[in-house]
Order: structure tokens, then sequence, then C-alpha cells
């Protein structure tokens, strides 16, 4: 996987920190409408374990709009046309993708770095786009109480970058977002993730994601050649746990699966352990002048139901609708940046409710001792419906809000030539040249 480094301008419309898949998605669209945009990414390259892996129908609803959908499903992924679990010793259906209004109606699980690596190159076909990797951002640059600009470390030196907006979607931990003083109400977690990979035989059950236990705490998620476990512990308790010992976690997780216990002894030391510290918080303003953040920069969301990746995109698309003409025409103002927090909102504290109201009301036992525990009263309706499943299949799969591309797109084809400000496209008869999107 290689990426071309571009040269570094000192000034560009647009920076887009973080490499994410708000940010490539939010990058090609910006780019394939004409804005100037520069992407940084502090690391070298996308290759980095159990991010959020699962692509949603929405999302590949957004893909068939600009004419990837295809391309794209001829990646190695697996499908999921319903998401099950096991309740009380018996599988039910939790979500069920089958009868959405999309073309693609499931959920495909494909390797995060796959799907970055995906957006990266489609992204790279178009001009203004420019995808800078080793690039950690450590500040913003301030013209009074506007951001006009990033301060980052490249290749062992500081640069300044300057833009019109700079866009925040680095992610729960965002530099963007703490740097610009932007507040964050925790909506609390009581839990933290455990993930682990186990390999895959041919003889185990067939079974594309969700497996509860007597504990209801264990997820597997069928990876093609291996299991991507993921085992819930209560929040703040990792150091308890590895007190306890590696033989007893094991022994833990094997009550909980369906996988013979032998099968977990593939978990030799605790580098095979990684923690996920699971946060659930939104900003209660996104923006100020001159920055604004989307994705899980603006709201960390809980593992359920696999919807952060899916809700960044979908951030990234209303943000591409409602800001790429003003940016590529020279017209931003800053009240488009609340035009995009209004119209995200909704599908953010939703989504966050939702999640909220699917998880346990009892803390997860951090001991070894055998508990059994009911699940969530939420999810116990699900599973004795036959139509509540359709119900979370078109919350989990499309989201509160699905957006839809209408940003427009240059067209590259024809002659072009630097404009007068040196940042718009022309062609021959000297206007910007641009077509309506398809749907």
């Amino acid at each position: 996987m290689t990426h071309r480094y571009s040269s570094l301008e000192p000034s560009q419309t647009c920076i887009v920190v973080g490499a994410g898949p708000a940010g490539l998605m939010l990058g090609y669209l910006l780019a394939r409408a004409g804005v100037e945009i520069t992407v940084l990414e502090k690391h070298t390259d996308f290759l980095r374990d159990f991010r959020g892996d699962t692509i949603h129908p929405s999302t590949m609803e957004a893909l068939h709009e600009l004419g990837l959908l295809d391309e794209f499903l001829s990646l190695p992924h697996q499908k999921a046309y319903r998401l099950q679990a096991e309740i009380r010793g018996r599988m039910a259906t939790i979500a069920d993708f089958s009868r959405l209004p999309t073309r693609a109606k499931f959920i495909a699980f494909m390797p995060q770095w796959d799907f970055l690596d995906f957006l990266a190159r489609k992204a790279a076909a178009f001009p203004p786009f420019r995808l800078l990797m080793a690039t950690e951002v450590t500040s913003l640059v301030w013209d009074g109480e506007t951001v006009a600009g990033v301060r980052a470390s490249r290749e062992g030196r500081d640069i300044e970058l300057r833009a019109d907006l700079v866009i925040g979607t680095d992610g729960r931990n965002s530099v963007v977002r703490q740097a610009a003083g932007l507040d964050v109400e925790d909506l609390g977690a009581g839990t933290d993730v455990l993930w682990m990979r186990i390999s895959k035989r041919s003889d185990d059950p067939g079974q594309a994601m969700g497996h509860a236990g007597p504990r209801q705490g264990l997820v597997l998620i069928d990876r093609g050649d291996y299991w991507q476990c993921g085992y819930v512990i209560t929040k703040g308790t990792f150091a308890a746990v590895k007190e306890q010992g590696l033989d007893a976690l094991r022994a833990r997780i094997a009550k909980a699966a369906p996988l013979p216990r032998e099968r977990f002894d593939e978990l030799d030391s605790w580098n095979d352990i990684h923690l996920l510290s699971v946060r659930v918080d939104r900003l209660k303003t996104w923006w100020q002048a001159g920055v604004l953040c989307i994705g899980d920069a603006a709201h960390a969301m809980s593992p359920i139901g696999g919807v952060g990746v899916n809700l960044a995109v979908q951030d990234a698309i209303a943000t591409a609708n409602i800001l790429a003409d003003a940016l590529r025409e020279g017209r931003f103002e800053t009240c488009l940046l609340e035009a995009v927090q209004d119209r995200r909102s909704f599908p953010t504290r939703a989504t966050q409710a939702l999640q909220l109201m699917m998880r346990s009301r009892k803390r997860p036992d951090a001991t070894p001792t055998p508990q059994h525990r009911k699940p969530p009263l939420f999810i116990r309706l699900i599973a004795g419906s036959s139509l509540l499943p359709r119900l979370t299949g078109r919350l989990i799969g499309l989201g509160f809000r699905p957006e839809h591309v209408r940003s427009r797109h240059v067209d590259w084809s024809c002659s072009l030539r630097p404009s007068r400000e040196g940042r718009e496209p022309i062609g021959d008869s000297g206007e910007v040249v641009v077509k309506e999107s398809a749907r």
C-alpha cells in the first residue's frame, strides 16, 4: 500500500486533519467538487488493527451514487444480511438488512485499511486532492479569534499550513477539538472492550456477527480466516483482569463463546489482547470561526451496532453538500459550519440514545464467578419479534438521517488552466465547469 506524497503548499482552501473514513470521504467529495483540499495523517500507513471494519448499507449507497460500489465490492469482504445473537440458549435476529431500499442489503465486513486505501486512491485522481502521510498536527494557527491553519510535524521538521477552513476528523482524541477549546459533553460508558483474534476453522459455526453467551458479553466477527472477538468488561477493570491472570480470562471468554475452550489457548500473552476504552460523548458546539469537527472528533460512539464509521461518513457527505460550492467559489461563511451541526446533530443524538438504550443497565461482572444476567429489555423485545429486527436493521443500516451525495462534480475532462486566484479550474469558456452529480 503506497501513497503519493504531495508537495507542500503554504496555503490551501481547506485542510482536513485525520485520514480516517470521515476525512478521506470528505477529501474525495471536496476534491471532486473542485475544492483545494489537503488531508493530513500522522501515521505512515492505514495498517492498524481492531478499527471499525463494518461498512453499512448507507455508506455503500453513497458509493453507488458516486459510481464506486461495484469496484468497492470487488475487494475481499464478508457479507452479513442479518445480525444475530445467542440469547439464553437460542439464536435470535437483532437486525435484518435484507429488506432495505438500497443496492447493498447487507453489512460488509472489510478491514478498514482496505476501505481507506480505496478512498485515498480514488481521491488522488482529482487534481485538487493532496494527502500528506506522516504529518502530525500539533496546534492550530490563529488570526485573532479565527482559526487560519495548522502547525504540524513532518519528517522531523515543523511546518505551518494556512487554510480558509480546518476540519478535524482526527477521532475521539482529537487534537483539533482540544486546540480549538470546544466543550465536550460526556454521556458516560460503563464498559470497555478487549479485542483479540482467534483463528477460524472449517468446522466452526457459521455466524457473521454477534454471540452473547451466559454473560451477554462476547461478540464474534467473521473476518474470513479468523474471528475478531470482542469481550466486554467493566470500565477501568483491565488492570484487575490482568492480575487474575491470562488463564482466568481465557476461561471466562470460553464460557461465553460457541467455540471449544482449547481454541483460546492461542492467546498466549497479553500482547494478544487489545483494550478499547469505550467512550460516548459529543461536542456541545462542533465549530467556531475557521474550524469544524465531524465524525468521532465531534461525537464518540459506543461499539454497539458498529455505527461509528458510517455515522462519520454521513457527516462527511453532509459537510461536502453544505460547504463545497461556497469553498470553491470563495464565499465561505462561518454560518455554514453551524448549518453542518444543525444537519447532523439529530442523527448523532438519536443514535447515541439508541446505543444507550441497547446497553445493559447492569455493570458487567469483572470477577470470574458465573453470573447469569438477562440482556436489556430492549434487546429481548427485538429478539421476540418478527417485525422489530427490520426496524433495527433500518436504524443500524441506514441511520436516522441517511445522506445522499448532492455536491457538484467538476468535469476534469475539460481543458483546464489556473484561474486568476490560482484555485479554481476553468474551461475554455472561462467559467468553472461543473456538472450535477448523480443522486
